[in-house]
């Protein structure tokens, strides 16, 4: 194994090497990972338990030292695995119970990604009104990360933490008081892919009638905009209002006539108000059946 800080504190041993960078001081991890006493079949802690891997920001979700420095100098990709000793992990008093004094314990860690977030988090440790004398292209990057935060979140299903992390972009983005109109003009722009992400995410959250609101919000700055068009179509068909589904869909079709998602979305709706078409009649027809006619004297 690799002696990572020449004592024998924590070593390392690489099982499939990542790609990319080294991970940054104060990043937010995506691992999985579990923790195991020496020679112990069983770990005391492992992530295999839950679902979906939650984001882990170092210094604060991680405050094992060996490691937090094991984890250092992965990359992303790559799964180690690490002996730390007990200087490094949880010394003498150990953790009662699972963790009994001076203690050698060893991780297997999968780094499946990470972001550098520390921008992120000065960002934020401002108020609004420092947040605003803070250049634009610095908001910008702000804003973006936290979306790429969202989009990691949904691909793994994680839809509310998706709509913290858009909406958390969302606030900065409104609370920035443009100096010019061309300031005015790029935080808009910048609002537009995030109110597109919350509107969908609202749709997974079987939520039709907020993503809609976020679909028309978006559509108030870009009102061609094909995706926004398509999600206000989509939130209208979910909430059987057939009529505006149909309006937005088409303009979104002529858009983009060519988008397989607009065309096959217009045909479930063409299904859907055949569907209903049918129950309204069937339902008519049950009703006039269990009226009894008048007789004739």
């Amino acid at each position: 194994m690799q002696d990572i800080l020449g004592d024998g504190g924590v070593l390392k041993k690489v099982i499939q090497p990542g790609e990319g960078p080294l991970v940054p001081r104060d990043a937010s991890i995506l691992v999985k990972l579990s923790g195991y006493l020496e020679y112990s079949d069983e770990p005391f802690d492992t992530t295999k338990k839950y679902k979906y891997h939650r984001m882990m920001k170092l210094g604060r979700d991680v405050t094992l030292w060996g490691l937090e420095v094991g984890l250092l100098t992965m990359q992303k990709g790559e799964c180690a695995n690490f002996l730390l000793k007990p200087n490094y992990a949880y010394g003498k008093m150990g953790c009662p119970p699972l963790i009994p004094s001076s203690a050698t314990v060893f991780y297997e860690v999968h780094m499946i990604d990470f972001f550098d977030s520390a921008k992120v988090d000065e960002f934020l440790e401002l108020s609004p009104e420092e947040q605003s004398t803070v250049p634009l292209s610095t908001a910008l990057d702000v804003v973006n990360t936290l979306r790429l935060f969202g989009n990691r979140c949904f691909r793994q299903s994680r839809f509310e933490d998706a709509k913290d992390r858009y909406k958390q972009g969302m606030t900065l983005l409104k609370n920035r008081e443009a100096e010019s109109e061309q300031e005015k003009k790029s935080v808009e722009v910048a609002q537009v892919p995030v109110l597109l992400n919350l509107s969908l995410t609202y749709f997974r959250l079987e939520r039709p009638t907020t993503a809609l609101k976020y679909g028309q919000r978006a559509l108030e700055i870009d009102p061609s905009n094909a995706k926004a068009l398509y999600r206000c179509g989509q939130a209208c068909l979910e909430l059987e209002d057939f009529e505006k589904a149909a309006d937005f869909l088409l303009k979104a079709q002529k858009k983009s006539p060519f988008n397989k998602d607009i065309n096959n979305l217009l045909l479930k709706l063409q299904e859907s108000y055949s569907d209903c078409l049918e129950k309204e009649k069937e339902m008519c027809s049950k009703m006039f059946a269990n009226l009894k006619m008048p007789s004739r004297n």
